[in-house]
C-alpha cells in the first residue's frame, strides 16, 4: 500500500479573463523537474471547456478541466471531491490550480484549508497574473473580483508586457505598490516566463493570509450548496456526450455579470481555417474568444484576449470547441453566429 500523501505543494494562479494564466502555467511546466509528476486543475467560467485542450497529455503531467462556472463559488461544492480523487488516483508531487478569470480566491482557500486536506496539501504563494494594459480601463480597477485577486496575491506576474508601453508597465508597478498587504514580489513575466524558483521554498504562506470574501461569490456558493446539482458541471471529460456529425451542441451560462456562449462539434467536422479565422476576427473586440478546431490545416488552438490573437497547433483530438465570453447583454446572437459557423466555415464531414 502506498504511503499517505503529505505536504503536496499547491499553487494558485489567479488573474482576470485573458490575463495569460494558462500561458504562464505552460512556462512553469517547461521548468518541471524530470523526476516530478504534476497535476493541473483548470477551472473555466465557460461551459464547454477550452483551456484543458491547451495542455498535451503526458505520463508526468495530469490535467483536469472543470468548466461550467466558478470554482470558487458555483463549483465549490464539487471542489473537495474532485481534489480528493485527483490526489488519490495520480499522487502528484505538485499541484497547480487555475481558477476562472472571474474566480475569487477566498472560496477556494476555504476548501484548501479544510480539515480534509490538513497535512496533505501545503499552500504556497498565491500568484496573480496581470496584463498592465487592463489598468487603463477604470471599470477594471473598480471591479471587486479584479481588485481582490490582486489584493490577496502574495506575488504578481506582469504578463503581455511586450504589448504594453513602458508607461503602462511603470503605472502598473506603482498601482500594485499601493495595495495592502504589500506584495512579496512583483515581476515582469514576458510571454508568461516566470521562474519556478519563485514558487518553491516559501513553505505554507498563503494559508496564513486573511482572505476577504466577496458578497457576490458568497451568494453563489450558498445557492450552489443548497441545490441538488449544477447544470453543466463536467466531472469526467469522457462522460460528456459527443455531438453528432454536422450537429454541434450549444451551451450557455451567466453569472457574476458575465455570460458565455459555447459549442462543441464532432471531431470529424472540419473547418476552413482561413474562413474560420476571418469570421472570429469579425466578432466585437470586447469579447474573449477561444477555441480548438479540426481544420483543413490540422488541429488548431485559437485564442483572442485584449485584441491579441494567437493561432497554434494543438494535440487535442476529441472534438472542436468554441467559447465566447463577455459582459451580460453584449454577446452576439447565438442563432446567427451558429448559422454563420455552419454556413460559412463548416465543411460536411
Amino acid at each position: 500500500m502506498p504511503a499517505p500523501l503529505a505536504n503536496v505543494p499547491v499553487h494558485l494562479i489567479t488573474g482576470f479573463l485573458g490575463s495569460g494564466k494558462s500561458t504562464l502555467i505552460h512556462r512553469l511546466i517547461a521548468q518541471k523537474p524530470a523526476d516530478e509528476r504534476w497535476a493541473v486543475l483548470v477551472n473555466e467560467f465557460g461551459q464547454v471547456g477550452i483551456d484543458q485542450a491547451m495542455f498535451e497529455e503526458r505520463d508526468d503531467l495530469v490535467v483536469k478541466g472543470l468548466p461550467g462556472g466558478c470554482l470558487c463559488c458555483q463549483l465549490a461544492f464539487v471542489m473537495q471531491a474532485t481534489l480528493v480523487s485527483l490526489l488519490h488516483r495520480y499522487r502528484p508531487d505538485r499541484l497547480i490550480i487555475e481558477p476562472s478569470g472571474l474566480g475569487h480566491p477566498a472560496g477556494l482557500l476555504e476548501v484548501l484549508r479544510s480539515d480534509a486536506f490538513a497535512g496533505v496539501l501545503t499552500l504556497g504563494d498565491i500568484v496573480a497574473v496581470l496584463d498592465p494594459r487592463r489598468l487603463d480601463d477604470p471599470r477594471a480597477r473598480e471591479h471587486e473580483t479584479f481588485r481582490d485577486q490582486l489584493t490577496l496575491a502574495d506575488g504578481v506576474a506582469l504578463t503581455q508586457v511586450d504589448l504594453a508601453t513602458p508607461e503602462q508597465r511603470e503605472a502598473a508597478m506603482a498601482w500594485l505598490a499601493d495595495l495592502w498587504p504589500a506584495k512579496r514580489w512583483m515581476l515582469e513575466a514576458p510571454h508568461g516566463a516566470l521562474p519556478l524558483s519563485r514558487l518553491i521554498g516559501h513553505g505554507d504562506t498563503a494559508s496564513r493570509r486573511a482572505a476577504g470574501d466577496s458578497d457576490a461569490h458568497r451568494r453563489l456558493r450558498e445557492a450552489a450548496s443548497a441545490a441538488p446539482g449544477v447544470k453543466g458541471v463536467v466531472l469526467d471529460e469522457f462522460t460528456v456526450p459527443r455531438p453528432e456529425p454536422g450537429r454541434p451542441r450549444r451551451e450557455q451560462g451567466e453569472a457574476l455579470g458575465h455570460a458565455t456562449l459555447g459549442w462543441r462539434w464532432h471531431p470529424d467536422d472540419t473547418f476552413d481555417l482561413d474562413r474560420l479565422t476571418l469570421l472570429l476576427g469579425e466578432l466585437p473586440g470586447h469579447l474573449r474568444v477561444k477555441g480548438v478546431f479540426h481544420c483543413d490545416a490540422g488541429w488548431k488552438l485559437y485564442n483572442r484576449a485584449e485584441g491579441a490573437v494567437s493561432l497554434t497547433d494543438s494535440a487535442w483530438r476529441r472534438d472542436s470547441r468554441l467559447e465566447v465570453i463577455g459582459e451580460v447583454g453584449r454577446l452576439p446572437d447565438a442563432e446567427a453566429l451558429e448559422i454563420a459557423l455552419r454556413g460559412q466555415t463548416l465543411k460536411s464531414p
